[in-house]
């Protein structure tokens, strides 16, 4: 007589539980989840994607109901981190304290920019894992405390590649176009979704290689790196995030 052992009900990682962290599981079918009472989406395969920003709580709550109804809830303990400062000196006086209309426009951008961040596809090219957009010096990490010009500014939410103009960057993985624009910050830029809340971005390009609705897969050109926007010199900012939950790129498209 053979015995079968039932599949795990909900397969969750320890790589992620921390602040910046990005967790990637599966559950059986027909899993429902909720984080800290937000729904999380699961494909009908079983997989999902959640993440926990840069200043969490030390802990988070996973809601949990099982096929057949079943509930559960699960504690989860988020690792604090600790945080380095970055002085950044050099940068025009607007590109710092903005005047009112550039203030306006960025308010536009910043609209525009959570707009995509929102987006809530079923498309799943989280699960099929990440590259790196550029390969090169890492000269910014996420966390970061910033001081730009000697005034503290908001924490730094990206990964920086330190590579020259002109040099052909990646989709991180596969996914959708959401924004493909020119921001006062962030320069040309290209955001894409990889759904179920998953997006990647990339900015200061020289050149945008693609346009908004196209399908990109893993590994594909989508742009040249450049120095556009508020930066010192040329090189790539790449983010990821969870809707608009910033978190750490470096440990998913850089493992160690």
């Amino acid at each position: 007589m053979l015995l079968v052992r039932p599949a795990r009900a909900l397969d969750l990682p320890a790589a992620g539980l921390a602040q910046g962290g990005f967790v990637q599981g599966r559950a059986a079918p027909g899993t429902r989840l909720a984080l800290d009472g937000r729904v999380v989406r699961v494909a009908a395969d079983g997989a999902f994607a959640f993440g926990f920003g840069r200043d969490h709580a030390a802990a988070s709550t996973l809601a949990v109901t099982h096929p057949g109804e079943r509930r559960e809830e699960r504690r989860l303990a988020v690792a604090r981190r600790q945080w380095s400062e970055q002085r950044i000196s050099g940068l025009p006086p607007a590109q710092v304290t903005p005047d009112a209309e550039t203030l306006a426009r960025i308010l536009r951008e910043r609209e525009r920019l959570a707009t995509a961040r929102a987006t809530d596809s079923a498309l799943a090219g989280f699960a099929g894992g990440f590259v790196a957009p550029a390969s090169g010096r890492i000269s910014g990490v996420f966390g970061s405390r910033r001081i730009l010009n000697g005034q503290p500014r908001q924490p730094h939410y990206g990964l920086d590649f330190a590579v020259p103009t002109g040099t052909p960057l990646k989709a991180a993985a596969a996914g959708r176009v959401t924004l493909a624009a020119s921001f006062h910050f962030f320069g040309d830029l290209v955001v894409i979704d990889h759904g179920h809340g998953v997006n990647t971005l990339y900015a200061h390009l020289s050149r945008i290689e693609v346009a908004e609705g196209q399908m990109v897969g893993r590994g594909d050109r989508i742009a040249l790196s450049g120095a556009t926007g508020r930066v010192t010199g040329p090189h790539l900012h790449f983010s990821l995030s969870w809707y608009q939950v910033w978190l750490d790129p470096q440990p998913v498209v850089l493992p160690a």
